[in-house]
């Protein structure tokens, strides 16, 4: 395995992973386009936790800038690949590694539970009426399937309108992305490993 060649192609998939991971978060803080739910604080906890954003976007960037530089600074095989470098590249792939298995669990999460959404309790409850909740994880709803296999179930949603949609696609990407940047963060770890011992310039 040619360990430069390897740094240049790593790098900047990772920092368009991480920066699509912060686009993806982001969005899902304004459901429906509409930024008032924000400011009501009606926005699903793991969506404002922004894990996309701290997990798999800041922390994999910094990842990515370093391999990044790194990578193609030994293009030409100058005296760059030092092992402090190729160390460097290992520690801050670790920490991209548990950022984007942070997001992949909470995103995972997020998915599972459903949106926070304004809904319709049960009559048999007291004080029913419209009120923001988890209708996918409240037992008064009388829901027993999984919303994500029933898509007749999406409407019990009121408001934000399409919300359900709009966080199951958004929580999905944000899987895929985390998913994809655990395993370039893996790769980079072993790339990292092998540049310790031999450096990272090609032509060594």
């Amino acid at each position: 395995m040619c360990v430069g060649k390897c740094t240049r192609i790593v790098g900047p998939c990772l920092l368009t992973l991480g920066m699509l991971s912060i686009v993806a978060n982001i969005l899902l803080l304004f459901p429906g386009w509409a930024w008032k739910y924000l400011a009501d604080g009606h926005i699903t906890k793991q969506a404002k936790a922004v894990p996309g954003i701290w997990g798999g976007g800041i922390t994999v960037l910094l990842a990515a800038t370093h391999i990044t530089a790194v990578g193609w600074r030994c293009a030409g095989c100058s005296d760059c690949g030092t092992r402090r470098n190729a160390f460097l590249s290992v520690v801050l792939s670790k920490l991209a590694l548990l950022g984007s298995a942070a997001c992949f669990i909470m995103s995972g999460v997020g998915l599972t539970n459903g949106p926070l959404c304004l809904y319709n309790t049960s009559i048999h409850e007291h004080g029913h009426g419209p009120r923001w909740g988890y209708p996918f994880l409240d037992p008064n709803t009388g829901l027993t399937k999984n919303y994500l296999y029933d898509w007749s179930l999406w409407s019990t949603c009121l408001e934000p309108v399409g919300i359900v949609t709009w966080n199951v696609c958004l929580f999905s990407i944000l899987l895929l992305i985390s998913a994809a940047e655990m395993v370039l963060a893996s790769l980079q770890i072993i790339n990292g490993c092998f540049g310790c011992l031999c450096g990272f310039c090609d032509g060594k």
